[in-house]
C-alpha cells in the first residue's frame, strides 16, 4: 500500500477553503520567524502613493514628453515627485540616527512597491541599513521595488495579515500623500490609536499639510460630533523633512517605548 502524504505536503490541502486557516497562520508564523532571526523588534512604518516617481524619472519624462497630455501628466509627476524625494531623504535620516543610537533599532518598514515604498527602502539602503517590504499579490501586474532587504520582503495574499504586520511593530509611522490604500491604513491605525486597542504610543505624521486638509477636513468630524478635540492630537502634519524628523526622534526619545512594545 503506498504511503500517503502527509496533510501539510498536499497542495491540494494547503490550497483549500478548510485549510484557509493553515495559510493565515503562515502569514504570521514566517514573518515572525524571520523577524527573530534578524533581531527585528521595532518598526518606522512609511505609507504612501504607489504611483509617485523620483524627481529624475519625472525629468526624463518631461524631456520625452509631446502630446499636451503626455506634457500634463509628467508635469503632474514632477509635482508630486516631492514626496518621493522627502520619503527617501526622511528614511535615509532616521536610518542614519537609528544605527547611531542603537544599532539601528528602529528598521523603515514599507509596502514594499513601487512610489513612496520605494523611496524609504532606498533611503534606508542608501544609508546602509536594512529595511522591511510587505508586498501584496493583487490581479493585476505586481512591482517590487530593489531596495528591501532580501530576506526582509515578506509576499501577503491576505491585506489583513500584512495590516497587522504594519501594526504590530510600528513605533512610528509617516503617511505620505496616497489613495485608497494609504487612507485604509491611516484610518485603522488612528482607529487602534482612538479606541486604545493599541496601547503603546507612536507619532504619526501626516506629511503635506496642503494635501492632507484637502482630502481630509477632520475638524468637520469634530464639529459634526463624531470624533473629539482631543482626537486630532493623534497626529501631526509636517510639512518638511526636518520637521518630521525632528518630531519623530523626539518621541522617540522623550517617551521611549520598551523595546518590542506590541498593540
Amino acid at each position: 500500500m503506498a504511503e500517503r502524504s502527509k496533510a501539510y505536503q498536499s497542495d491540494e490541502f494547503i490550497h483549500s477553503v478548510e485549510a484557509r486557516p493553515v495559510r493565515i497562520l503562515a502569514e504570521y508564523a514566517d514573518p515572525l520567524a524571520r523577524f527573530h532571526r534578524h533581531g527585528i523588534i521595532d518598526t518606522i512604518v512609511f505609507m504612501g502613493s504607489a504611483r509617485f516617481v523620483s524627481a529624475e524619472v519625472a525629468a526624463e519624462r518631461v524631456e520625452k514628453a509631446v502630446d499636451v497630455d503626455a506634457v500634463r501628466a509628467a508635469q503632474a509627476d514632477m509635482q508630486h515627485s516631492v514626496y518621493y524625494e522627502a520619503a527617501r531623504q526622511l528614511a535615509f535620516r532616521l536610518t542614519t540616527w537609528a544605527k547611531r543610537e542603537s544599532s539601528q533599532r528602529y528598521i523603515v518598514c514599507t509596502g514594499g512597491g513601487p512610489g513612496i515604498m520605494e523611496a524609504a527602502n532606498r533611503g534606508a539602503w542608501e544609508a546602509g541599513g536594512l529595511s522591511i517590504g510587505l508586498t501584496i499579490s493583487l490581479p493585476h501586474e505586481e512591482f517590487n521595488n530593489n531596495y528591501m532587504t532580501p530576506d526582509l520582503h515578506f509576499h501577503f495574499h491576505y491585506f489583513f495579515m500584512r495590516k497587522f504586520w504594519f501594526t504590530y511593530l510600528a513605533k512610528a509611522v509617516i503617511m505620505m500623500p496616497g489613495g485608497f490604500g494609504t487612507l485604509d491604513e491611516l484610518f485603522e491605525i488612528l482607529t487602534l490609536a482612538q479606541t486604545r486597542k493599541m496601547t503603546k504610543r507612536i507619532p504619526v505624521c501626516l506629511f503635506g499639510s496642503s494635501y492632507w486638509d484637502e482630502i481630509i477636513d477632520f475638524q468637520a468630524l469634530v464639529n459634526h460630533g463624531v470624533i473629539s478635540p482631543n482626537d486630532l492630537s493623534l497626529f501631526r502634519r509636517c510639512d518638511s523633512v526636518d520637521d518630521a524628523y525632528e518630531h519623530i526622534v523626539q518621541q522617540l526619545t522623550k517617551h521611549q517605548p520598551e523595546p518590542g512594545a506590541v498593540l
